[in-house]
């Protein structure tokens, strides 16, 4: 799986103009099940995230985690990392999951956060969302399991 992990001190996704999720202090996760992916990739992506330390500490230093200043994550399924850019200026996503697959392994890396301790606030799958944040630092952080 793919993760563009953001640390944020507020982030948002609207849907038809309602909002489906929100969150202060956290992260904002965008996520991408590609073609191969299974359930471990998920668990190993959900583990990576939950313990990685990217919030400052007393010190100013990145050496906190989001379970460690009980910090929330927004959760958005984001097919377009799997973008392939190396022919031509049209981007392909045939490495992504097909979409029901997607779903689950999606559904499943929230589940894996939520019952790690974490708050979780998703969008909606395969749907339009407009996602607003404020990144902190800024501090965006790629990952791929």
């Amino acid at each position: 799986m793919r993760g563009l992990i953001q640390r944020v001190s507020s982030a948002r996704v609207d849907i038809d103009g309602v909002c489906a999720g929100e969150i202060g202090e956290g992260l904002l996760i965008l996520v991408c099940a590609m073609h191969d992916d299974t359930e471990a990739n998920a668990e190993t992506l959900a583990r990576k995230v939950a313990a990685l330390r990217i919030f400052r500490d007393e010190a100013g230093k990145m050496n906190r985690s989001i379970k460690d200043i009980g910090g929330s994550a927004l959760v958005v399924s984001q097919f377009t990392l799997a973008a392939d850019t190396s022919r031509g200026n049209r981007p392909g996503f045939s490495a992504a999951a097909p979409p029901e697959r997607g779903e689950q392994l999606y559904e499943h890396f929230c589940s894996l956060l939520t019952d790690d301790g974490i708050t979780v606030a998703t969008g909606r799958f395969g749907a339009d969302m407009k996602v607003s944040l404020t990144n902190d630092g800024p501090v965006t952080i790629s990952m791929e399991f």
